[in-house]
């Protein structure tokens, strides 16, 4: 049980990052802020492939959401 529990609190941990960096991302492009972005989008894909990489979600859960805020940025610019 001990396990487990460490496990869910690491897992808990790294997907609360995950949803404040998209956040971040999400409100930079709302405010115009393209350059800023674009810096964000890369922290957030990184994040997400080393979520994928350890198990935390799914790798195609991964590369839907990466794609799809890639595709934000595009339409943005």
């Amino acid at each position: 049980m001990r396990n487990s529990a460490r496990k869910q609190l690491q897992n808990r941990s790294v997907k609360s990052r995950l949803h404040t960096l998209e956040r971040s991302y999400l409100n930079l492009l709302g405010a115009g802020k393209r350059d800023d972005a674009s810096k964000a989008l890369r922290a957030v894909s990184s994040a997400f492939d080393k979520a994928a990489k350890s198990g935390v979600v799914h790798r195609a859960t991964a590369n839907r959401k990466k794609s799809r805020l890639a595709l934000r940025l595009a339409k943005a610019k």
